[in-house]
């Protein structure tokens, strides 16, 4: 966390104990997850496989071996459970982001099998608790496990004295009738009745691969009709036999054999929430445990309870739900540790705060007097200011707490410092940490205006980092396409020259797009490039112009909203987008324009007037250019199907900032109320639109409206009873 790699790599290298591999493993992942190389994450695979299995031997060992670490908090072997569940969570992270969807497949439920193990260390917390405040029994042992099952299988589970699961029989009430009494044949044609036992010990449980299995779901339907069971997948097999593994709208549709419903009830354990100073953390074994189980159960909820509308079956096989309020507390709690696990903890929770909830916008309001009761709600300043100093003093070198001082400062309008920041330190010695630096000194050029700056950044990073070249290359472009309309009246030899580079950049990035694929397929962003630029050519077909006076709309400005770059910019710069997208409507040929360009201007003009609170003019503009136009006429083609519903987010987001100045006013609770049910009918309606370009980046801005009035009606229960 010092940006010495290698150091830690040399530490390690001579070790070949549980967590020297866990170690090895973290170093991999990071260097993996900073720069997306193929070559790295196959490493950082093969790492992380041997820190599991090690692990999980080590766990084994532990719990028949009386010399092995008794603590006072949790069970023997829980050392290398969390390991265990530490290298299952990165391991899922860099499957996920792996192109295969096999692998992608593969990490999501490793997420599931991380969460039984995390799941049974806090509740051993829990109990110990409970004894020390002497406030009765002990928590029962599978009682979180039972919270992941049905009520028939947590019966079943109950009545094994053992403690061993029977996974067959309790989740065989649980699955469709063709995917029951399955019989798998094994190797040489022998059929046998696959019965697996997971091992579950003190509350704590430890899956291995090996014992995974896994049914393929035939492509869901409309109709109630039961699908026939069309093959099986183990995991040791998954590379070999992938080919009915199908994608229902994006979606990965499989079948775990124990896969127990999306529904649970709210979870029942209490938090450990001492300082490390407590005599509880004497022993640095357990304050290893509690730390790390803290990072990682906390980031699981969070990132799982985040997941936006259109990827809302990958529940279904992680197979729970998340909590955000739990797993921030709990990332919180973490970063309290001077350790790896502290580290990292502040790390994710700067990047939640300074990335996230700085693209969201309707979020809940920030208030000082309950911060330290709730650091969920909104966005706690003066803590992450805190929280940032804290984790510069622990390690000076890193840049990664240089690029989150910048985030932070664009969060907080000030482009302009943040860019100073990220232009005035060192080189960083890690490439991967200078690729992100150099992709954050480019979103904020394009923030601000400052188009030489974006286009050559932007370029840079294609030589630093190989994510989507498409849309580094088209980034550029657009710079290219403001300079050539400043220029294009006072200086047409520099409009010349501007003309130029911007046809040569965005011609060039859909050669680069479709060669980097998540979950097997397209980055949407370069689909959404590709079609772009085709539209573009198609429009200088028909309009029989040049390609650079066919490109429409502010393309640049199109890329700060859907970044939220104007939730950054300050009112100069405010101001200076409205000028931006006014050179369309100055535009000779904007009365020829067809619906499909003035829906993408009017989304774009209301995004900018609602920064700038003029709140009336933002919808006018979005009534006239959107709402009113039949929907129909706004997607098929090459045309942005994604205005529409963009339209009815920016028409809820509206709603809630004139909410919150209504509060300002004190306005009363019913005039508050009445904003509220506005917001509420504007953003569910873009909740429940149809599949469209874009849709999981516009989601998770909406899921995060959807929990943010969700908290607010559970408070205004609260007051009214």
């Amino acid at each position: 966390m010092n940006d010495d790699l290698d150091g830690a790599e040399s530490g390690l290298g001579n070790g070949n104990s549980s967590f020297h591999k866990l170690g090895k493993g973290m170093v991999a992942f990071l260097r993996a997850t900073l720069g997306f190389e193929p070559d790295v994450m196959k490493e950082a695979s093969e790492k992380l496989a041997d820190a599991e299995a090690s692990a999980s031997a080590d766990h084994r060992r532990a719990q028949r071996d009386s010399h092995a670490h008794q603590s006072s908090i949790y069970p023997p072997g829980a050392e290398y459970a969390l390991c265990h569940a530490e290298t299952q969570l990165m391991a899922a992270v860099v499957g996920v982001l792996n192109e295969s969807l096999t692998e992608s497949i593969k990490g999501f439920y490793k997420l599931r099998k991380a969460y039984l193990s995390l799941d049974g260390i806090l509740v051993a917390e829990a109990r110990y608790m409970k004894k020390r405040e002497d406030l009765g029994a002990d928590i029962p042992e599978k009682q979180s496990l039972e919270s992941l099952r049905s009520n028939r299988s947590a019966r079943s589970m109950k009545g094994n004295p053992t403690g061993f699961v029977n996974r067959r029989a309790s989740a065989e009430s649980m699955k469709p009738p063709s995917l029951q009494s399955v019989k798998v044949p094994k190797s040489g044609g022998i059929a046998r009745e696959n019965t697996i036992l997971a091992r579950h010990t003190n509350g704590i449980r430890v899956d291995d691969d090996d014992d995974d299995e896994f049914f393929d779901a035939d492509e869901v339907h409309d109709h109630g009709e039961t699908m026939t069971y069309s093959g099986h997948l183990e995991m040791d097999a998954m590379e070999k036999d992938t080919r009915n593994i199908s994608l229902q709208n994006g979606i990965a549709s499989a079948y775990a054999r124990d896969l127990p419903p999306p529904k649970q009830r709210s979870f029942g354990h209490d938090l450990l929430d001492h300082d490390p100073d407590s005599e509880i953390f004497s022993n640095p074994i357990d304050v290893f445990i509690h730390s790390g189980a803290n990072l990682c159960f906390g980031l699981l909820l969070v990132m799982i309870s985040m997941i936006p509308p259109a990827f809302g079956k990958l529940l279904f096989i992680i197979g729970f739900h998340g909590d955000k309020d739990r797993g921030i507390r709990m990332l919180w709690q973490a970063s309290k540790f001077h350790n790896f696990n502290g580290a990292m903890a502040g790390l994710i929770l700067l990047g939640y705060y300074n990335t996230l909830v700085g693209f969201s916008d309707i979020i809940p309001d920030s208030d000082p007097a309950t911060l330290d009761k709730n650091p969920v709600e909104g966005y706690p300043k003066e803590r992450c200011e805190a929280l940032l100093a804290d984790m510069r003093r622990r390690h000076p070198k890193s840049h990664l707490w240089l690029l989150e001082e910048a985030r932070m400062h664009a969060f907080n309008k000030q482009i302009s410092k943040a860019i100073s920041i990220l232009e005035t330190s060192t080189k960083s010695p890690l490439k991967q940490v200078e690729a992100l630096e150099m992709f954050e000194k480019s979103l904020n050029a394009m923030y601000s205006h400052q188009y030489e700056l974006c286009s050559r950044s932007f370029i840079a990073c294609v030589s630093l980092n190989n994510w989507s070249h498409a849309l580094y290359y088209y980034i550029a472009g657009a710079a290219e396409v403001e300079l050539y309309r400043r220029y294009k009246l006072s200086d047409p030899k520099v409009a010349k020259k501007h003309e130029g580079k911007a046809v040569e950049l965005l011609k060039l990035a859909p050669q680069h797009a479709g060669k980097k694929k998540f979950m097997a397929r397209q980055l949407p962003f370069d689909v959404f490039v590709a079609r772009k630029v085709k539209k573009w050519e198609a429009r200088a077909h028909d309009l029989r112009t040049s390609f650079i006076d066919a490109v429409g709309v502010s393309p640049l400005e199109e890329m700060i909203f859907f970044w939220n770059g104007y939730k950054r910019q300050d009112r100069s710069q405010l101001e200076t987008s409205l000028e931006r997208l006014a050179w369309s409507e100055t535009n000779p040929s904007w009365s020829r324009e067809g619906p499909d360009e003035k829906a993408v201007f009017g989304v774009l003009q209301a995004a900018t007037l609602r920064n700038l609170k003029r709140w009336d003019e933002a919808k006018q503009t979005i009534r006239e250019n959107v709402l009113k136009v039949n929907a129909i006429e706004l997607k098929g083609g090459l045309k942005d199907d994604w205005t529409a519903p963009a339209a009815h987010y920016e028409m809820g987001v509206i709603c809630w900032m004139q909410r919150g100045e209504a509060v300002k006013q004190h306005s009363g609770m019913e005039v508050e109320e009445k904003w509220v049910r506005e917001c509420e009918t504007w953003v569910e309606k873009a909740a429940k639109w149809e599949s469209y370009e874009l849709d999981a980046r516009i989601g998770l801005k909406i899921a995060t409206a959807q929990d943010t009035l969700k908290r607010w009606n559970e408070k205004r229960a609260k007051v009214n009873a």
